[in-house]
């Protein structure tokens, strides 16, 4: 398949049929709004989608509707297909929603969600083709054709035939161009040859595949375009379809990683979110996690058992192993977070430290300031949160609790143990222990006694 130009002077609409039960998901989550790499498949599919600016979007629901126009907002008008009566059925409920639209309507699916763009965009091309198809189909040849409907085409790709599987004669079932199910065609055409769809088939179904064969016995010519990766119009509708296509989708984004730049020291054990950013040089050790919104910078290392969501890393940053960053934890350049670290809405200041066992939550901590270990910000009083402001180059001793709101100067020391409640000034001193009391011999007495009272007491 040839790349289109990605000039659209024709207004565009996107129709993506959604309306299926996905009863074999087993799940109250509507279907097309199961994540993959942590963002929902429909709106992988919508993200494409805009490449190519079109006016409208109309997306066909059943089943689950609420939860699309809570997903969708305003961005798309839902049209409601009750009852199903299949795929010719569903497109026509978008008829009022593209009342007045003059130009091109591509019809997609919501558990098809990696179609891309440039295919988008030549489908769109091929019907404005100098002979003027009435319908572009996209196909692909699958290893096995399995149950997919047929397309029966001529060499220079008009169709002469359209058939679902169940309908297919043996010799069509030998053909190895299959339907994926998209289209491409003009809103003057689409609605006149959806309504002249009968269901005399055995499901007793209107297909949306009978508009290519109805235009083909008005000698009206229809093309397909046949994609060159099979795995953009594969569909999900199931929790093992779902996580095939979260691997096949996880194994692109890795040798894409790899080929900006970045290690991965055991690619198959890292999992990327669909907006990771990473810069070059940057190593990432085994079984790390990204949720979404990651922006990692040139040359960090990010440890093992590491999960990262929301986070910033700057130039130079050392992360993990086993350290949590939750959204809104920034790291500014060569920042260290150790193991077993938290940091949630926090900024670490340039070259600041906290190595281990720590909990950093609606802070601000000064450059080059240490954060022993065990030391945690209190941010929380049960109601609401409170902001730690850490000075540059502060040292907090380890196992130290930082009772928020509170703000501890530059230079300033807090001794191990402490539990700060009041503001620390600049290079001053907070030490917050109870006096130690000392007791000679207390404890040879205490042994003494007990084993006495054990070695006296009945078996």
């Amino acid at each position: 398949m040839t790349s289109a130009s990605p000039t659209q002077t024709t207004p565009l609409a996107i129709v993506v049929l959604a309306a299926g039960k996905g009863t074999r998901m087993k799940s109250d989550l509507h279907k097309v709004l199961h994540p993959i790499a942590g963002r929902p498949m429909l709106e992988h599919l919508l993200a494409s989608a805009a490449e190519l600016a079109p006016e409208r979007q109309v997306v066909i629901a059943g089943h689950g509707r609420e939860q699309l126009a809570t997903a969708l907002g305003t961005r798309a008008t839902i049209a409601v297909q009750d009852p199903q009566l299949g795929t010719g059925h569903a497109v026509q409920q978008a008829e009022e929603a593209l009342s007045g639209f003059d130009g091109d309507v591509l019809i997609l699916y919501g558990d098809v969600p990696f179609v891309r763009p440039q295919t988008m965009r030549a489908m769109i091309e091929r019907l404005h083709a100098p002979d003027g198809p009435a319908v572009v189909v996209l196909g692909f040849e699958p290893q096995d054709p399995l149950q997919y409907g047929r397309i029966l085409a001529h060499d220079d790709g008009r169709i002469a035939m359209m058939v679902e599987y169940k309908d297919a004669t043996d010799e069509q079932r030998a053909c190895r161009l299959c339907n994926s199910g998209l289209m491409a065609v003009k809103s003057a055409d689409l609605f006149g040859l959806l309504a002249k769809v009968g269901n005399e088939n055995t499901q007793g179904e209107y297909y949306l595949v009978d508009i290519v064969n109805i235009a083909t016995l008005e000698d009206r010519a229809c093309a397909v375009i046949v994609t060159d990766d099979e795995d953009e119009v594969a569909g999900i509708n199931s929790r093992g379809e779902l996580a095939e296509a979260e691997g096949r989708w996880q194994h692109k984004r890795r040798a894409q990683a790899m080929a900006d730049g970045v290690t991965l020291v055991a690619p198959e054990t890292v999992f990327f979110a669909w907006d990771t950013r990473l810069g070059r040089d940057v190593t990432v050790e085994p079984n790390v996690v990204f949720g979404p919104g990651v922006t990692v910078a040139d040359k960090v290392v990010i440890h093992a058992f590491s999960h990262l969501e929301g986070a910033t890393l700057e130039s130079g940053v050392e992360v993990g192993p086993y350290a949590r960053l939750r959204p809104g934890a920034v790291l500014k350049a060569n920042a260290k977070v150790g193991n077993f670290v938290e940091v949630k809405k926090a900024v670490l200041g340039e070259g600041a430290k906290a190595n281990h066992l720590t909990y950093l939550g609606d802070a601000v901590i000064g450059a080059g300031a240490n954060i022993g270990a065990g030391t945690i910000t209190c941010n929380y009083d049960g109601y609401f949160k409170h902001q730690t402001v850490i000075g540059d180059r502060a040292f907090i001793g380890s196992n130290s609790a930082l009772v928020a709101p509170l703000r501890i100067g530059a230079d300033a020391i807090v001794a191990a143990g402490s539990a700060v409640t009041r503001d620390v000034a600049d290079g001053e001193l907070r030490l917050v222990r109870g006096e130690q009391l000392v007791k000679p011999g207390w404890a040879d007495r205490f042994h003494d006694a007990m084993k006495k009272k054990k070695a006296e007491k009945p078996r």
